[in-house]
């Protein structure tokens, strides 16, 4: 592994005072290992046997998420349960050690076996396949897995689950922690914002167009996001390819910013990405149009490189990006103001984007 540098810059300095909680982000669940194959010029055949050019390893799952803020600069705290085979081990000390990302909360479960997703990339998207088993209870983390008792953090990141409540989310919510939600494919196929009983808890929702309009019973991505409102006081529906819609619904601002085209060669855990710059630019103090710029951007900086937590881009990628795209002669004016607010929050670029984090293998010996 090769361990990164650490943040450039601190986006929350400004924001600090004496007694704020000791972590920015708290968040919890499941870490895999990652496996990913790059430079497969197409999906496996079957019965055929197809080699990868390249290949891959790191932490995905809930690892992308701490990872992508980490890499922002933002104090983060993990709870997760890791096996203590060798690729628990991995997972833990790539996070720990190479992210500098908070592990106090979590655990290793002796004879437990690690998850594992293998992601194969050809044409812009991904194939993967996942196996594992749940770990068995904790008798100090009765809830999923999280604390009983959540660090105190100005925010925290949860994935809902429709028909479950999470105990700490509320719990969170309560010591004043910011509490950010995303949600997955509903399989029962109800689409019921009643079964998300954890959404009354949260300040943020940021579900992707077909989940909102789902939802919300709704067919314009917009107007999902209006109808949001009601539940929770600030939606942001991502939109693909055309960007992000956002409504706040406790000023009645709205905000729209188009996506930035790049070629994208792996979209894996780029919307883990686009959450932690919405987080960065929302504890930051940023306008919502400068949120939803930022989160996109480093969600299209992602999705240029393989992997999940491998692409997740720092500073350092930033500040390249927006100096590169200033000295593009043809450059479209309206672009360069709307993301001229980097100008005062950005390092100088030392280093080459894209920036290469990891070697393909889960580690060597040392000698």
């Amino acid at each position: 592994m090769v361990v990164p540098l650490k943040p450039s810059i601190d986006p929350l300095k400004a924001a600090r005072r004496a007694g704020d909680p000791p972590c920015d982000v708290f968040l919890t669940g499941t870490v895999f290992l990652d496996i990913i194959f790059t430079g497969l010029d197409s999906a496996p055949v079957r019965g055929t046997e197809s080699w990868a050019r390249g290949m891959g390893s790191s932490p995905g799952g809930v690892a992308n998420m701490a990872t992508a803020l980490a890499r922002l600069g933002l104090h983060t705290s993990l709870a997760a349960a890791f096996g203590d085979d060798h690729y628990g081990e991995y997972c833990w000390d790539a996070l720990e050690q190479g992210e500098g990302i908070d592990l106090t909360t979590s655990r290793t479960v002796p004879g437990w076996h690690s998850p594992v997703t293998v992601s194969m990339a050809y044409e812009g998207e991904r194939t993967m396949v996942s196996h594992g088993h749940e770990p068995p209870p904790d008798a100090d983390s009765p809830d999923g897995g999280a604390p009983e008792c959540p660090p105190r953090a100005r925010a925290a990141v949860a994935s809902l689950t429709p028909g479950t409540r999470a105990p700490w989310i509320a719990r969170a919510a309560r010591s004043g922690t910011r509490i950010f939600a995303d949600v997955g494919w509903d399989d029962t196929g109800r689409w019921d914002l009643a079964g998300l009983a954890d959404l009354e808890h949260c300040e943020a929702f940021l579900p992707n167009a077909e989940e909102a309009m789902r939802y919300t019973r709704t067919q314009c991505p917009r107007a999902a996001a209006r109808a949001l409102t009601e539940y929770v006081p600030l939606a942001v529906v991502t939109l693909g390819a055309d960007g992000a819609y956002a409504v706040d619904g406790r000023t009645g601002e709205t905000a729209e910013v188009p996506a930035i085209a790049v070629e994208a060669l792996d979209p894996t855990g780029a919307g883990d990405v686009f959450v932690a710059g919405f987080v960065t630019g929302t504890l930051a103090g940023w306008p919502l149009a400068d949120r939803l710029a930022f989160a996109g951007l480093t969600a299209a900086l992602s999705v240029q490189e393989f992997g999940g937590s491998l692409s997740a881009p720092g500073w350092a990628e930033v500040a390249t990006w927006w100096r590169t795209v200033r000295e593009v002669d043809d450059q479209d004016p309206v672009a360069l103001r709307r993301y001229g607010f980097l100008e005062s929050l950005l390092p100088e670029a030392t280093r080459p984007w894209p920036l290469r984090r990891a070697v393909p293998t889960i580690g060597f010996r040392s000698a």
